[in-house]
């Protein structure tokens, strides 16, 4: 059994920690172990979980301290003498890989699993970044093809990256008509039109742009009831624009959980105007579900499996606009399991654990 050390930076709730998590649960742990390495300010590490499965958690200063999160790094390669670490931090995984290659880790995979926007503070590090990312690495990686092109650019034209696409268990993620009925009982919404988001609140995810979406929903259908699942640096002004909008009544904010499952079945309609996405679990496990999504244009194609749920809005578009579309597509779709049209496309974790397997072990 080898023990690959995997480069996490920031271990929050959302898309990095379930692609991650998924590989792991499903990957045979006889012939491959991973060694966790978390930022400090990680907010949701599963470290129960992966003790139990035999995998080890290592807390590092966060990479704000960026010197002492190297050297920490560099410790801990140092003291396990791995053969192959595999950084999941996108641009910033130039800092992982130098500290793995000053130790000597022969086999250096830098994957790239988001992208970034004009609109998003955090685009100008990232760009600064990323050419410089790519150094120190021996293998390359990402989530989906448009990953693959924004971060390593001509190295994907070269079919030099490797595909691995975000995964979910499809055997979960399946539309249950006891569970959507019981959830809606629970929260009082049995005659709603319930639209739904999870996921972090920040720019990125176009959080009070969702507010405003819902706000124009409730002036053309007054049974509405917005779910709101998630926690960020926008809570305080997400719940100001709820209550200045006089809508409290109508949303229902659940915080960050992660019993998230019952709710995909208990939604009409699931909102994903993001400034930017790699490939995003939420879409994949809406999808796997039945439940029609809207995503801004600025998400990937490749994010919707199912043609017939999946809709590309352009954020340039109204919200009322967005409303009206919205209400459409609930009213004319019929509500069916998607799971197995998900896996076949290639977004299941036990199938792709497989294959991930395979390649980690055809390394050299």
């Amino acid at each position: 059994m080898e023990r690959i050390a995997v480069i996490m930076g920031k271990m929050h709730s959302g898309g990095k920690k379930n692609l991650v998590m998924e590989y792991y649960r499903h990957i045979d742990r006889t012939k491959i172990q991973f060694d966790f390495i978390c930022d400090d300010d990680s907010n949701a590490i599963p470290v129960e979980e992966i003790e139990s499965l035999g995998g080890r958690v290592y807390i590092i200063p966060r990479y704000q301290n960026i010197f002492a999160n190297i050297k920490a790094i560099k410790k801990i390669c140092r003291e396990n003498n791995y053969r192959i670490v595999h950084a999941y931090n996108g641009t910033m995984n130039v800092f992982g890989l130098y500290a793995a290659w000053r130790e000597g880790v022969p086999i250096r995979i830098n994957e790239s699993i988001s992208m970034a926007h004009k609109s998003d503070k955090k685009t100008v590090i990232k760009n600064i970044l990323k050419p410089f990312s790519r150094c120190f690495s021996t293998h390359y990686m990402a989530n989906g093809d448009e990953c693959g092109k924004w971060q390593f650019g001509r190295l994907y034209d070269e079919g030099k990256v490797t595909i691995f696409k975000t995964v979910i268990n499809t055997i979960d993620n399946t539309f249950d008509l006891r569970v959507r009925e019981e959830c809606r009982k629970k929260y009082g919404i049995e005659s709603n039109i319930v639209i739904g988001h999870i996921g972090r609140l920040t720019a990125q995810k176009n959080t009070l742009f969702i507010i405003e979406i819902f706000n124009e929903i409730l002036k053309l259908e007054n049974k509405a009831r917005l779910i709101l699942i998630g926690d960020g640096e926008l809570r305080e002004a997400m719940l100001e624009k709820i209550k200045r909008l006089g809508i409290s009544e109508e949303v229902l904010y659940l915080g960050r959980r992660e019993d998230i499952k019952p709710f995909y079945n208990a939604m009409d309609c699931f909102l994903l105007p993001s400034l930017y996405e790699g490939l995003p679990v939420v879409g994949i496990e809406a999808e796997s579900c039945g439940l029609p999504i809207f995503f801004s244009t600025e998400i990937p194609n490749e994010s919707s499996p199912c043609a017939d749920l999946g809709e590309f809005i352009d954020l340039n578009i109204e919200a009322d606009e967005w409303a009206r579309r919205i209400l459409t597509k609930i009213k004319s779709t019929n509500r069916t399991d998607h799971s197995q049209e998900v896996k076949l496309a290639g977004f299941d974790s036990e199938t792709e654990a497989k294959k991930l397997i395979m390649y980690y072990e055809g390394l050299k």
